[in-house]
């Protein structure tokens, strides 16, 4: 397989990478950001875009491969909901419509959230929006999309979240998440587990589904 992957310096994102250069199925990796990455490997690419909202010209390259994995985003009690839109809805929808032009038979995996709001119409303004987000990329000609909806992530590997608040929640609190995972499977998972399940998803490859906390703990076996 050969994989773009989009926030690949967050927590999930770093977590998904290095999956993705250890299994032995994935021959090459494309990330793509704003600046390179400290990571080097012989089947890592890396495209560095001022503006991440911009794939002109980048057609050809884009069409060679075989998914998508988009791994960036931002809480919205870091940023306005106006901030949280352009990064959790606009950007998603973008890179998706520059993915699907470039190769339709390609998948495309978004890291959404668990009690996002396919109805669109709940009070809670991530949730609407992450749910009008999944909702508008099912809509796009790929060949499959993959919606995962984590909740509790317990950080693996050095991975470590860029969000102050869930940073201290898992250095403060991480040892009792790892304690008690097993019995709250819809609540707790893991960042490699995450990345786990993204490659069988695509190994498999199943058709267009929402993936729920448990199902990544599930898949990721």
């Amino acid at each position: 397989m050969k994989l773009i992957i989009f926030g690949a310096t967050g927590m999930v994102g770093r977590a998904t990478l290095r999956e993705c250069l250890n299994a032995h199925d994935v021959t090459e990796v494309l990330a793509i950001g704003r600046s390179k990455l400290e990571v080097e490997h012989p089947k890592l690419d890396s495209l560095i875009l001022d503006d991440m909202f911009n794939y002109e010209g980048l057609t050809n390259r884009l069409s060679q491969f075989d998914a998508c994995l988009f791994c960036l985003g931002t809480s919205i009690g870091s940023s306005t909901e106006e901030e949280y839109l352009n990064l959790n809805q606009t950007l998603p929808l973008t890179v998706a419509k520059a993915m699907s032009e470039a190769n339709p038979d390609m998948s495309f995996v978004y890291i959404s959230g668990k009690g996002t709001d396919s109805s669109e119409t709940g009070k809670v303004a991530w949730a609407r929006i992450k749910g009008k987000t999944e909702n508008d990329l099912l809509k796009m000609p790929f060949k499959a999309v993959y919606l995962l909806r984590p909740a509790l992530i317990i950080p693996m590997n050095g991975e470590e979240s860029q969000e102050t608040t869930y940073r201290l929640l898992y250095r403060y609190t991480g040892w009792l998440m790892r304690l008690v995972r097993g019995a709250f499977p819809s609540m707790i998972t893991d960042s490699e587990k995450v990345g786990t399940a993204i490659l069988n998803l695509l190994r498999r490859g199943e058709s267009s589904v929402v993936v729920e906390n448990q199902d990544i703990n599930i898949i990721a076996k």
